[in-house]
C-alpha cells in the first residue's frame, strides 16, 4: 500500500480545516447520529439547531474539540494514552460514561452476535505499539483505525475515536484524511461487521483505501509548461 496523497503537513492541515464540518458530519452519521449537514454547520459555528437532540449537539461539539486537539498535537504518538485522551474528549460533557477509560463491562455490537473481548491495558499497549511500527503511514493509519474499532476499548464513541486517531497519523504525514462518504457508509458498516466476526481486515482495509481517503493533489500541475495554471483538485 502506498499513500494516495503526498502533501506537506501544512497542506494537509489546510485540507482538514477547509472540510472539517463535512468530516465531523460524516463521522457523526457513521456513529448513527441523526444530524444533517446544516445542523452540523450550525452547531460547529455556535448557532442554534432547534430540531437536534441535546446529546447530538454535545456529540458534534465534542468532535469539534477533538479535531482541535488533534490538529494541535500532530507530533504526539497516536499511542494508548493518546487514544484514551481522544475518547475522553469525544465522550466528554457526560455524553459517555467513563469516557477516556477502557471499559470494565462486556458490550454487544449491533448487527452481530459476536462480542469483543474485555480490553486488557497491557495487551492493547503492546498491540498498538506494533501497529505504529508499520512503515507506510497510510497503511499504518487504516490498520490503527480498524484495530481500535474491533477492540472496542470504550463504552461508546469507538468509531469516532478510532478515526480521529488514524487521521492524526494521516495528517502528520501529509497523506490526506480518512472520511467515509455517506453513500459508502452502508457497505462500510457491512464490512465492519464481517471484520468484527472474522478478524480479517484485508477487504475493509482495501475498501477504505479506495473509497475513504480525501485530499488535494497540490502538485498535479508541476509537469505542465511554465505559465499554465489551474487550481488543484480534491480527490476522494
Amino acid at each position: 500500500m502506498e499513500s494516495k496523497f503526498s502533501m506537506t503537513r501544512e497542506e494537509n492541515i489546510f485540507v482538514a480545516k477547509r472540510n472539517i464540518i463535512d468530516y465531523i458530519w460524516k463521522s457523526a452519521k457513521l456513529e448513527g447520529l441523526g444530524v444533517t449537514y446544516p445542523d452540523t454547520e450550525a452547531i460547529f459555528n455556535g448557532m442554534r439547531a432547534p430540531n437536534v437532540k441535546v446529546e447530538e449537539i454535545v456529540a458534534v461539539n465534542n468532535l469539534k474539540h477533538a479535531w482541535q486537539f488533534l490538529l494541535d498535537n500532530l507530533d504526539v504518538p497516536s499511542d494508548y494514552n493518546y487514544v484514551c485522551h481522544l475518547n475522553k474528549i469525544v465522550g466528554g460533557d457526560n455524553l459517555v460514561i467513563n469516557a477516556g477509560f477502557i471499559r470494565k463491562v462486556p458490550v454487544s455490537i449491533g448487527g452481530t452476535s459476536w462480542k469483543p473481548d474485555m480490553p486488557i491495558e497491557s495487551q492493547i499497549k503492546e498491540e498498538i505499539a506494533d501497529v505504529l511500527k508499520i512503515e507506510e503511514p497510510t497503511e499504518r493509519a487504516i490498520t490503527h483505525m480498524l484495530y481500535l474499532m474491533r477492540k472496542q476499548m470504550f463504552l461508546d464513541g469507538n468509531k469516532r475515536t478510532s478515526m480521529l486517531a488514524a487521521n492524526q497519523i494521516m495528517i502528520a504525514n501529509g497523506c490526506g484524511i480518512i472520511s467515509i462518504p455517506i453513500e459508502h457508509q452502508p457497505e462500510f458498516t457491512r464490512m465492519l461487521v464481517e471484520f468484527y466476526e472474522s478478524g480479517n481486515m484485508d477487504e475493509i482495509k482495501d475498501f477504505v483505501y479506495k473509497n475513504g481517503i480525501d485530499g488535494i493533489d497540490f502538485r498535479q500541475n508541476e509537469s505542465q509548461d511554465e505559465g499554465e495554471e489551474s487550481a488543484p483538485t480534491m480527490t476522494m
